[in-house]
């Protein structure tokens, strides 16, 4: 799995029409024309399209999700594999094409799918965006934002969506997400849990070094769970763009007692949380693990998605809590 390290800032969103995003109907012989399409990306760069995009090549799992969750399968995607392994809420088909890996997209395997539009985040390099407009153009969304994580969510599917046409079901789409968060609060409320306290995170192993990952309230998921009206025990600050912190196992001693959610992979780093630490002593005397308050979510859930895969956390976080 790739790991979010140092990202780059990246300016306000400001979507921008010209003319329709939607295909209109002549009247001779029923044919359908597209209309041009104009959208401003995270860069502040006007993006102008002759018509929205239909091939589209996407470099980064979140907006290849939101792509699939629009009905456009992309004809490329950064890492098949490890997309196929961690996002399960919008599922690719056998016609995307490999083309790299996130970070390190290949230009030419790009090129060789001649597509009319790129998707990539603000955490891709200027030297690699410079060489990808140099196939087709390029839209930049940011990859996420601490002090705005749910609203930039929503922002980048909105974007995506008025670049290929489909901006009205974006918009249907983060009103259903609005709808289930707020379904999930009152379901937590409902259980007598609202005001609650949870933590969530994600570890790895690397040698015999267990690194573990928290999720502030800056982060998208530790956002959703504040919406639902529970307390975060990791009072610690994230980065400021994923709200993520990172610490170790003695750090976790200073979590409070509350719900442990964590999400692993089996395909693609183990569980060290259910298996590495099971048997160490600190980990087994941690107040929510003597309480037996720790939850694996399922396998799946892609922490870095949209409001699809979120959705599906929503969905795991209220039964852990809940249950």
């Amino acid at each position: 799995m790739k790991r979010i390290t140092a990202l780059l800032a990246a300016a306000a969103f400001v979507l921008t029409a010209c003319g329709t995003s939607e295909p209109a109907t002549t009247d001779a012989g029923a044919q359908t024309t597209a209309q041009p399409v104009s959208v401003t990306d995270a860069r502040g760069k006007k993006i102008d399209l002759q018509a929205p995009a239909t091939k589209v090549v996407g470099l980064e799992w979140g907006a290849i999700e939101n792509l699939i969750t629009l009905g456009v399968m992309p004809v490329g995607v950064a890492d098949v594999k490890g997309y196929t392994n961690w996002v399960t809420a919008a599922k690719l088909d056998a016609s995307a094409k490999d083309v790299g890996t996130r970070g390190e997209s290949s230009v030419d395997a790009i090129a060789a799918l001649s597509p009319e539009l790129i998707i990539t985040t603000t955490d891709e390099s200027p030297n690699s965006i410079a060489q990808f407009e140099k196939v087709a153009p390029v839209l930049v969304i940011r990859g996420a934002d601490a002090a705005n994580a749910i609203p930039q969510m929503k922002t980048n599917l909105a974007l995506i969506g008025s670049a290929i046409g489909k901006a009205d079901q974006a918009k249907q789409i983060n009103a259903d997400f609005d709808k289930k968060l707020a379904g999930a609060k009152q379901k937590v409320a409902d259980a007598g849990k609202a005001g609650e306290g949870f933590t969530m995170a994600d570890g790895w192993k690397q040698g015999s070094t267990i690194s573990i990952r928290m999720f502030t309230n800056g982060s998208l998921l530790g956002a959703v769970m504040t919406e639902m009206g529970l307390k975060n025990g990791w009072t610690g600050a994230g980065d400021k763009d994923y709200g993520l912190a990172q610490t170790d196992l003695e750090g976790l001693t200073k979590v409070p007692n509350g719900n442990f959610l964590y999400i692993a992979n089996d395909a693609d780093g183990g569980d060290v949380f259910g298996g590495d630490l099971a048997k160490n002593a600190i980990w087994k005397n941690l107040p929510f693990v003597k309480a037996d308050d720790v939850h694996r979510l399922p396998d799946g859930i892609w922490m870095f998605g949209g409001p699809r895969s979120t959705e599906q956390f929503i969905d795991a976080a209220v039964q852990a809590v809940t249950s």
